[in-house]
């Protein structure tokens, strides 16, 4: 049974590599990437979601690798949102994960009704290749996913450059701090994860640094 699973996973594995690279020639730019995220990154990045905290909304899924370490966690179908605007990849998605529940929306141009019925979000987990975005396309997807986040809530954001993908200025200004959550060296390439949180609130007497 064991042999079997692992046959099976390395199968959807090369299933997603081949569609992963299909749309990532079709739409280089909106891919960002040359193939899907390995398993060590998908752990990583969903290693601190609570399944039964709340929803879980997911920005670009792609093939799905993220969105399916999340259910491997618990995380039920009916309670992620899955956020995705490649016309390749949604049908795949929505084949994959019937019980999500899919929009297939540009993440920045998201409206307020897109995402009403939700309910609360504990955790966003983004896939968005950010550094390729112009800054008002990165601040329109931040502001947006904290302003459905609760009070407890992150937004768990991978990269492959040195640095965050959420500018300083933009973090300053949506009140966050980004801090490195782990390095998923496995992956190909090795990349990074921060979690993005809110700032705690000043206490009286205390000044900002």
């Amino acid at each position: 049974m064991r042999q079997t699973a692992m046959v099976s996973r390395a199968l959807l594995g090369i299933a997603d590599a081949m569609s992963f690279i299909h749309a990532g020639l079709a739409k280089p730019r909106q891919i960002g990437a040359l193939l899907p995220s390995g398993a060590a990154l998908a752990r990583l990045i969903t290693s601190e979601v609570a399944p039964l905290r709340g929803g879980v909304i997911e920005l670009g899924p792609g093939t799905g690798v993220f969105t399916r370490a999340l259910i491997d966690r618990g995380v039920r179908e009916q309670d992620l949102t899955l956020i995705e605007a490649n016309d390749h990849f949604a049908p795949l998605l929505r084949r994959s994960f019937p019980g999500a529940r899919l929009l297939q929306r540009d993440a920045a141009r998201l409206a307020a009704s897109d995402l009403l019925d939700v309910g609360p979000v504990c955790a966003v987990i983004s896939g968005l290749p950010l550094l390729n975005m112009p800054l008002r396309r990165v601040f329109a997807i931040v502001a947006t996913a904290f302003g459905q986040l609760d009070a407890g809530g992150a937004l768990y954001q991978f990269t492959y450059g040195r640095r965050c993908p959420i500018p300083r200025p933009i973090l300053d200004r949506l009140g966050l701090k980004a801090v490195v959550l782990g390095r998923a060296m496995r992956n190909i390439p090795p990349a990074t994860v921060y979690r993005i949180s809110r700032r705690a609130p000043l206490r009286a007497g205390t000044r900002a640094s």
